[in-house]
């Protein structure tokens, strides 16, 4: 062979392992998505007063599982920010999600459409202050409400130092979204009693509305490994009433998800719920069952072709003047103050201090409502409160059904959120449930409406 042609023959070689190398390193997949995560157990390490029920007599007494708090951070091709945290409690409060806000604003540069706070609602957590305060913080002993303090201002600098961890772990991710189901959540106002319901579900006559859909966000990183899923689930973490630190039911199937899948980091938001129990429960085996049910569905959707999420993030939120009915004179209050039902009495003394300090009571309550919207069709809607079923169904029968998911117990969970309909009807959640959240009556009939309007007007400048 002439040495001209070996010459041109060997280069030929070269260029065609050096193209072929850079093309190879070129298909290894990058989305334009950045993520990083942080994670920290928040069980409170003394014996401390439980949040979620007027019967408890007592602080806490052991647990079944660790608690935690969760943090999330995403980051689009623009460098736009999103920070999903998720925790282990029943809800925070406004003037808790205001101190974050702030501190992260003076930290990392973070609006308050960037952070999302979104509770589990698990009723086996610890009460903190300025949620459900009537419930709990005004009629505990002064060394409990200062553990409740304390734990309370720990939690809020906890989650900060978190924050911080995950912005500095992110690296390139991909992500994705899908759909599963679970059926285990009931009506509660329409399926009475419960011991029936395991009955009235076999033979498909459970009553009322319910939203099964179990939505799923899939974090990979390029190699294809998963290293984060979040999901939610629209039902009250009340499986459990013991006095056991436990994440309830979504708890159990965070677990499981982090055993099945070991790198992982799984987050549970909850959606909207407020008229829906896991039925039958309080045992620790239904709630350990319903959390592998709720891990059944997400795992489905992990390992099963999903939606990729192209790398545009879009972040909105804004209070909302929430109107109230009619409000209770002083004289009300003066009444209620003296009364043998500690709780009325706590709220009169809650709003008596609200009326001295501001001349009276607030006919509005500054309500947040706050959207992502991620890659071209994903639309995530973060609502306030305790917010019944009807919100998420109406909202993703108006929208984009299935694209549209709608947490609630998110940011400040000030109170129950009922529809028009719940509204109508009264009960619980339409009325009664203020009072432990220390609000001084029921919200007006143009809530609904208020509410919807304004996540429509976030989705659809």
């Amino acid at each position: 062979m002439p040495s001209r042609f070996r010459f041109w023959l060997c280069l030929l070689v070269l260029l065609t392992a050096w193209v072929g190398g850079k093309t190879a390193a070129s298909e290894e997949p990058t989305s334009g998505w950045l993520a990083g995560r942080a994670r920290a157990i928040i069980t409170p390490e003394e014996p401390m007063w439980m949040a979620g029920y007027a019967s408890r007599d007592r602080p806490a007494e052991g647990k079944l599982h660790d608690l935690w708090a969760k943090v999330l951070v995403l980051e689009d091709a623009e460098q736009q920010l999103a920070v999903l945290v998720t925790l282990d409690v029943i809800g925070t409060a406004r003037p808790f999600m205001q101190a974050i806000h702030g501190r992260l604003a003076e930290q990392y540069d973070l609006s308050a459409d960037q952070i999302a706070l979104c509770a589990s609602h698990t009723h086996s957590g610890p009460a903190l202050k300025n949620n459900l305060s009537p419930l709990h913080y005004r009629v505990v002993d002064p060394e409990q409400q200062a553990r409740i303090e304390a734990y309370t201002s720990q939690l809020e600098q906890r989650i900060v130092e978190l924050v911080g961890e995950a912005l500095k772990s992110r690296v390139p991710v991909q992500l994705s979204w899908g759909n599963g189901r679970a059926e285990f959540a009931v009506n509660r106002r329409n399926n009475r009693p419960e011991q029936d319901v395991p009955q009235l579900r076999a033979e498909g006559r459970l009553q009322g509305p319910s939203d099964h859909d179990v939505p799923v966000l899939a974090v990979h990183n390029p190699q294809g490994n998963l290293k984060a899923v979040v999901f939610g689930y629209a039902c009250h973490a009340t499986v459990l009433s013991g006095y056991e630190w436990s994440g309830d039911y979504p708890g159990f199937a965070q677990i499981e998800l982090e055993q099945r899948h070991p790198a992982t980091q799984a987050m549970f938001w909850a959606g909207c719920g407020a008229d829906q129990n896991p039925l039958p429960r309080r045992s620790v085996e239904l709630a350990r069952d319903y959390g592998r049910q709720l891990a059944d569905a997400v795992h489905a959707v992990v390992n099963q072709p999903r939606t990729s999420v192209a790398p545009r993030l879009v972040t909105q939120s804004r209070e909302v003047d929430l109107p109230f009915t009619e409000l209770p004179s002083r004289e009300q209050l003066e009444t209620d103050r003296q009364s043998t039902n500690r709780f009325v009495a706590a709220r009169a003394q809650l709003l008596q201090e609200q009326w001295d300090q501001h001349g009276g009571l607030a006919d509005t309550y500054p309500y947040p409502i706050q959207t992502w919207q991620l890659g071209e069709e994903l639309q995530f809607v973060i609502l306030g409160g305790e917010v019944v079923v009807d919100f998420a169904l109406r909202l993703k029968s108006e929208l984009r059904q299935t694209r549209t998911w709608v947490a609630g117990f998110a940011n400040d969970v000030m109170a129950y959120i009922a529809s028009r309909r719940v509204l109508d009807e009264g009960g619980y959640e339409g009325a009664g449930a203020m009072l432990y959240y220390g609000l001084p009556t029921s919200w007006a009939p143009e809530s609904e409406d208020l509410i919807v309007d304004e996540v429509r007007r976030q989705l659809d400048p």
